[in-house]
């Protein structure tokens, strides 16, 4: 937090750069890099590309939980290029997020509760879904990095904002990263 790249607007992945080496590559760097620090998602822009590329998910429905995100349903490994997401209506959810990016810190935030996502994959080829919860909360969460945003824009109530040990003193699990 603090670092310009994460507060200005993602550039869109050109066509031509679909099913590219560099895409790939970047992807694969995002994967890793969000395993390594046990994330559920990750944004470009994060790891200081300004291209409108997030990767978010486990590899597997029967994945242990995420060690950051314990209660958490497991949501499908997924990359998007060039996401845009649309709420299905206006009922708003609170939920605590954490980020890589915002280290050690914690906070209730609303959400849409149910939204449908466009996006491209690796190779150009269009996703489309509609999805509630948990997977609602990762995708607006990583979009947020491409527009600009870091989600303590989005606290509405500054007691529930925190470093993760005060907020979650039981969960010994937790990690800050």
């Amino acid at each position: 937090m603090g670092d310009p790249r994460l507060l200005r607007v993602a550039q869109p992945v050109a066509a031509s750069a679909f099913d590219s080496d560099a895409l790939h590559l970047l992807v694969h760097d995002l994967l890793d890099t969000m395993h390594a620090a046990e994330g559920a998602g990750l944004a470009a822009p994060q790891i200081g590309v300004d291209l409108q590329v997030v990767v978010f998910g486990t590899d597997a429905p029967d994945a242990p939980p995420n060690p950051r995100y314990p209660d958490a349903p497991a949501v499908p490994l997924t990359v998007l290029i060039n996401p845009t997401i649309t709420p299905l209506d206006d009922a708003q959810e609170e939920g605590w997020e954490g980020c890589l990016s915002v280290p050690g810190l914690r906070a209730s935030v609303p959400r849409f509760a149910r939204i449908r996502y466009t996006a491209a994959d690796l190779y150009g080829d269009p996703i489309v879904r509609s999805v509630s919860g948990f997977h609602a909360r990762v995708v607006q969460h990583e979009v947020d990095h491409l527009l600009g945003k870091l989600y303590p824009t989005r606290v509405r109530d500054f007691s529930r904002f925190g470093f993760t040990e005060a907020l979650f003193p039981q969960r010994d699990a937790v990690k800050s990263v």
